[in-house]
């Protein structure tokens, strides 16, 4: 039987055509290796350095001239500077290399060659103004992992450059028809997120621009919900959040009426889950919440109709309900908020909101509740209709309301002790200087705990004391069914005063109330 041949005999040398030498190759294939070999020699990766930046800026700045040169020259022939215009977008996305690198934004942005990035946003090829828009987003990115002076020294000498206005007038020229454009609008805004991180940056660029106005218009547009629609309605939403005087800014623009009609059509409609629909209602939600914080805004908000509108959506949303009433919860609230409070009532809000009281709700829906009791108890004027109308509410019914309060109290305060118990525990064995440290820790797991709800449950019940006989023994009956009294409640409002350290308006009204709601509980 013929023996099975498993694999070519070793042969050394190479046969007298020479085609193995070798391990089994032939000359030629050889010397491709010791080629191939050469070149992985020579294809070391390239230091990316100080030297390295100088040459790639130089070589940059030539690419530049070379182009504008070519278009100077061959104005209305393309085919000439076309080339030199692929060369200068190749050049461009290189930069890229640069966000894994900030330790070199500094010496980058002395160079000279930021500035030259940034005028590439006014090129006449959108293709290339959309490049360098793209690259300026990667290279201030929250991602990379630059010092606050590296990405400073970058940030400022891009604003210097014109950055902001020449985004702005790329908003103008660029057409979201075209899929390209689109993108450019996208990486442009990707940019303004970047750097409205930086507050002051946000403040110039809601007053010194036309940005606000920009996007204002763009959530208008007539679409299905795009995604840079969504992103437009997120940015605005953090410039508003980012500084009172943009939202001064913004309701000189019309803002809240435009806001209100772009928040009415989900007062029954819900946006689908997940979608970027959802997520630009829910910005337009956060805009104008951020919006009647400001004491400047509760006045048109009223006037706007928008106590009406949530009302509708607490009677008929669904994904708008728990929005509608944190927007409710926050324009009542603060020294400005009477008039918001006043409307409420007058538009038969008290109704639908204690009825809401009643029924079993979530933690979330539980606290804007409280807060808006609290606020119109402490608002309404004495003796006033929508007042009286407002204690009647705490009152009827056989004192329900104040059942609930009780309960509800006696739940927050027993998560607030457990809590307090495991801080005492940490506080053990530290020192005044670590207690400092950690205390704001503890005051935010405190408040998570419920300690905002037991506040405003005890500035409810104190007013309520100190306005009705009736609700004044009622409220002390229950409390004495667990041994407690009113000095109870008198020490959760003694602990709030004396944690109260500011000195702006609002806080220095919070704590006149509470010096007089405090003595009617002694």
């Amino acid at each position: 039987m013929m023996q099975e041949d498993y694999g070519p005999d070793v042969m050394e040398g190479d046969d007298e055509d020479g085609r193995f030498f070798g391990g089994g190759i032939s000359k030629e294939e050889s010397e491709i290796l010791d080629y191939m070999d050469t070149q992985e020699e020579e294809l070391v990766p390239e230091k990316i350095d100080s030297a390295w930046l100088r040459r790639t800026a130089l070589n940059f700045e030539k690419r530049i001239t070379k182009n504008a040169e070519l278009r100077a020259k061959f104005e209305n022939d393309p085919q000439k500077f076309m080339g030199s215009e692929a060369d200068l977008d190749a050049d461009i996305k290189a930069l890229s290399i640069l966000s894994e690198h900030p330790e070199l934004y500094v010496e980058f942005a002395k160079l000279g060659s930021v500035s030259s990035l940034v005028g590439l946003l006014a090129h006449e090829n959108t293709d290339i103004a959309i490049g360098a828009m793209e690259i300026i987003s990667e290279l201030t990115d929250d991602d990379v992992a630059a010092e606050e002076d590296q990405w400073s020294a970058l940030v400022d000498a891009m604003v210097e450059a014109d950055l902001l206005d020449l985004l702005v007038s790329n908003f103008g020229r660029l057409d979201e028809s075209n899929e390209s454009d689109r993108s450019g609008v996208y990486h442009a805004l990707s940019v303004l997120e970047n750097l409205i991180s930086r507050q002051a940056l946000a403040v110039k660029i809601g007053q010194d621009t036309s940005v606000l106005q920009w996007l204002l218009n763009r959530i208008q547009k007539k679409e299905s919900t795009s995604q840079n629609k969504q992103y437009a309605a997120e940015i605005l939403a953090i410039l508003l959040q980012s500084s009172p005087v943009n939202v001064k800014k913004l309701s000189s623009l019309n803002g809240i009426d435009i806001l209100l009609q772009l928040i009415a059509s989900y007062r029954k409609r819900d946006p689908l889950k997940g979608s970027d629909e959802e997520e630009y209602a829910e910005n337009l939600f956060d805009s104008i919440t951020c919006v009647v914080d400001e004491p400047e805004s509760k006045q048109n908000f009223v006037e706007a109709e928008g106590v009406e509108l949530c009302l509708i959506m607490l009677k008929e949303g669904k994904m708008s309900k728990p929005r509608a009433l944190r927007l409710l919860d926050h324009a009542l609230s603060g020294y400005a908020g009477a008039e918001v409070c006043e409307r409420l009532v007058e538009a038969a809000g008290l109704k639908t909101v204690f009825g809401m009281f009643m029924k079993k709700q979530d933690g979330e829906t539980t606290e804007h509740l409280l807060g808006m009791f609290s606020s119109l108890l402490r608002l309404l004027p004495a003796n006033s209709a929508p007042r009286i109308r407002t204690l009647a509410k705490f009152v009827e019914k056989d004192y329900e309301k104040l059942d609930k309060l009780v309960k509800l109290r006696r739940d927050y305060a027993a998560r607030v002790a457990s809590v307090d118990r495991e801080i005492r525990k940490e506080q053990t064995g530290l020192d005044a200087e670590e207690k400092e440290e950690k205390a704001d820790e503890w005051l935010s797991r405190r408040l998570d705990g419920g300690l905002y709800c037991l506040q405003t449950i005890d500035v409810i019940l104190a007013w309520l004391v100190a306005e009705d006989d009736g609700a004044s023994k009622r409220i002390q009956a229950l409390l004495a069914d667990h041994d407690e009294s009113l000095v109870t409640v008198k020490q959760t409002l003694q602990e709030q005063l004396d944690s109260m350290d500011g000195d702006s308006e609002e806080e220095r009204m919070t704590r006149d109330m509470l010096i007089v709601l405090i003595q009617f509980l002694t």
